[in-house]
């Protein structure tokens, strides 16, 4: 059996996914502030994690989620306009949980607890660029293929 690993490069704003001989990239926006790991720094943190939760299976492309719950809504260019500032949080999310004490979990720097996720973002947000609050923003076809091929557990490496 092959198992499934994500890696994630922060100097190339790129998502590797391999599974077996199966490779796929794919472009991604991470945080604006850098790589970090300490709680209310908005960086995104570095070193091993693994997925913790798969959230929005099933859920249309675009699915607005607040809480990671549904709000019901669908997010168009019309509903981007109200809020373009707005940490939009859309489609689908996978939670990353650290795996090293003291690095990115327990205490002040516990990926979980910051809520730090790879989910979907509207067709207007850049990618390739950071400009992410933390999270690891994705094109919302993008992550509903990474997200049919991904099981909690899956390590996720994410480094400079």
């Amino acid at each position: 059996m092959n198992t499934a690993r994500i890696h994630i490069d922060l100097t190339r704003q790129q998502l590797l996914f391999e599974q077996g001989r199966r490779r796929v990239k794919y472009c991604v926006s991470t945080s604006r502030y850098g790589a970090g790991e300490v709680s209310g720094s908005e960086c995104t943190p570095r070193g091993m994690h693994i997925v913790r939760a798969r959230i929005g299976s099933g859920a249309p492309s675009g699915t607005v989620f607040v809480g990671r719950r549904s709000t019901g809504e669908i997010c168009t260019p019309a509903l981007y306009a109200t809020a373009p500032d707005r940490d939009w949080i859309l489609t689908r999310i996978l939670w990353l949980s650290g795996t090293e004490p003291g690095c990115n979990r327990l205490g002040r720097v516990d990926t979980l607890r910051r809520y730090i996720y790879i989910h979907g973002c509207p067709d207007a947000v850049p990618l390739d660029v950071p400009s992410s609050h933390g999270c690891i923003r994705m094109r919302n076809v993008d992550l509903i293929d990474l997200f049919d091929r991904v099981a909690v557990g899956t390590p996720v490496m994410i480094e400079e």
